[in-house]
């Protein structure tokens, strides 16, 4: 392992205590950020302690939505086995949506991956005449695809690396064992431990409480980790009492203790690590050349957000709306395209489980200005998704409808425009008259289900004189995929008869990648999921679109 170490990178693990969900993910990006605004290259890993390969079997009302990446990963953890991987954990659209850059697959590393590459070299006679154990076969493989991101060029000159999970979860052990011998390996001017808590404010006392910090500190303490730098979560920025009490127990200067409070904008993140101090912090602690940082763009950014005074409320029918990390994306592609067009956005969730009626649905888009239709799979809340798009095709309503909404948009448009009677999915009914959408011809050859669908980015060919192609520019564009069934060809050149078009198709020309419908001031869907390449500097043409056929369509509304 020692032979494959560079002069650079310097390291950064970030690491959760006290409970999940307090934001690590946005520190880690945030944190990558304060290296960019220095001109510094950096590269993120992020490690999920769970045994799956990949999270794309993975329920999103359970861990949230899952990312596709533009680039397929071909795992290969001896010949003979091969897993293609480009679903990975949803941290990694913060990463790109906050860095700019595009992430590899190979860069989300699993239990499931690490122990299944061990298992198999066992079998495969790898480790004769040795006992495989956690320490050092685990722990070997783990910092081995480490240094296999570090290793890619360019490169960075520092590598992130996130740890899912919280410190004490018996999953994460063997990961936290790879970074001591890793942060042993380096020395300590070469390895950051970023550390980040919840410190909770009890309204009955007035008071911030540390100890949960402070136990949470000892038990990465106990596990031979001393963190350089402890990021505070609260409802509110930390008074220097705290901070100070906090470093006192937890062994590090003061000015180690970082504040991270509540925020309106998510991007204000790395600005308020910056007048933390936090980045020249950093820069200091590896004995970086120290720059000033170059906040001036991203600040404009954030003032968009900050700046915009008007209001428009989209409608989200879904089935995953009791977790809204479960279209983490597409909320924050709609909140990008809001501020761009300096407005701000309201999402109206829809349970389309229990919402499964015209009526129900009339009433619960009476007062919206556009309805983004989900993406999802299977049976369960379909009926009250395609109910949504009928009344968003009737009253008018601008809709954008995402994969598995597109399709429902389609149903839609064939029992409502086409009369086709019991038109559906196959997903949903195997037996319907109009099976509109059906498998892919590949897919019926796979019973699998893991990273096995059309995954990862692949060229969308636009046909000119469509509002797809106005709202585009251009004929060919890149998107990312992530589906099984798709739009049959002989059901929509009927419903071109009517109004429908196809405005987008693949390479070969068999796979319709995307549907709009004339009469209508926006109704367009699509097979593949632009919000994956939205960014808060640029929105993707289709969000800014949705977004500003809701304003004129609030316009009409509000007269």
């Amino acid at each position: 392992m020692l032979d494959s170490m560079q002069e650079k990178p310097n390291f950064v693990f970030i690491t959760g205590g006290v409970l999940s969900g307090i934001g690590k993910g946005v520190t880690t990006a945030s944190i990558a950020k304060l290296f960019q605004f220095r001109g510094y290259n950096i590269r993120i890993i992020k490690i999920d302690p769970y045994l799956n390969i990949d999270p794309g079997t993975l329920n999103p009302i359970e861990h949230g939505e899952v990312f596709v990446t533009d680039q397929t990963w071909t795992f290969q953890p001896v010949d003979g086995f091969e897993f293609t991987i480009s679903e990975i954990d949803l941290d990694f659209g913060t990463y790109e949506r906050f860095t700019g850059m595009e992430v590899h697959p190979s860069q989300n590393i699993t239990s499931g991956q690490i122990y299944l590459s061990v298992i198999l070299e066992e079998r495969e006679g790898g480790f004769l005449g040795r006992t495989v154990q956690i320490i050092p076969h685990v722990t070997d493989r783990i910092k081995q695809r480490i240094w296999e991101v570090v290793n890619k060029n360019p490169i960075p000159d520092v590598l992130l690396v996130e740890i899912g999970g919280t410190v004490g979860d018996i999953e994460a052990m063997p990961f936290l064992e790879a970074v001591r011998q890793i942060v042993r390996e380096l020395g300590r001017f070469r390895t950051a431990v970023v550390h980040v808590t919840l410190v909770p404010y009890m309204i009955s006392v007035g008071e911030f409480k540390t100890k949960p910090t402070q136990h949470s500190v000892r038990t990465l303490q106990s596990l031979g980790l001393q963190p350089d730098i402890t990021i505070c979560r609260a409802e509110r920025k930390l008074p220097d009492s705290a901070k100070e009490k906090i470093a006192l127990f937890c062994n590090i200067p003061t000015e180690r203790v970082v504040s991270n409070p509540d925020i309106p904008v998510i991007y204000q993140l790395p600005l308020s690590f910056e007048e933390e101090g936090l980045g020249n912090i950093l820069v200091e602690h590896f004995g970086m050349e120290p720059r000033t940082p170059d906040t001036s763009s991203w600040s404009g950014m954030v003032e968009s957000y900050e700046n915009a005074t008007d209001m428009v409320v989209i409608a989200m029918p879904g089935k995953y709306t009791t977790l809204g990390d479960s279209y983490k994306s597409i909320n924050q592609a709609l909140a990008d395209a809001a501020a761009t067009c300096g407005t701000r956005i309201e999402i109206r969730w829809i349970e389309t489980e229990t919402r499964c009626t015209i009526e129900s649905l009339t009433e619960d888009l009476s007062d919206v200005d556009g309805v983004l239709l989900t993406p999802g799979f299977g049976e369960r809340g379909v009926e009250g998704m395609i109910c949504a798009a009928s009344v968003a095709l009737k009253s008018k309503i601008p809709l954008l409808g995402i994969c598995y909404g597109a399709q429902l948009s389609t149903v839609a448009f064939a029992r409502n425009i086409m009369k086709w009677k019991g038109a559906h999915t196959t997903e949903v009914d195997i037996d319907s008259l109009y099976p509109v959408v059906d498998l892919m011809d590949e897919q019926k050859l796979t019973d699998t289900k893991g990273g096995t669908m059309r995954l990862g980015g692949h060229a969308v060919h636009i046909v000119k004189g469509t509002r797809l192609y106005e709202i585009y520019g251009v004929e060919k564009v890149h998107e990312r995929f992530r589906h099984r069934y798709h739009l049959i060809d002989r059901y929509l050149k009927k419903m071109q008869e009517k109004g429908l078009k196809i405005s987008a198709f693949d390479s070969t020309g068999r796979i319709i990648n995307a549907i709009e419908f004339d009469d209508h001031p926006f109704w367009i869907g699509v097979q593949y999921h632009p919000e994956f390449k939205s960014r808060p500097d640029e929105p993707h043409p289709l969000y800014l679109g949705l977004i500003r056929a809701a304003m004129e369509y609030k316009k009409m509304r509000v007269k």
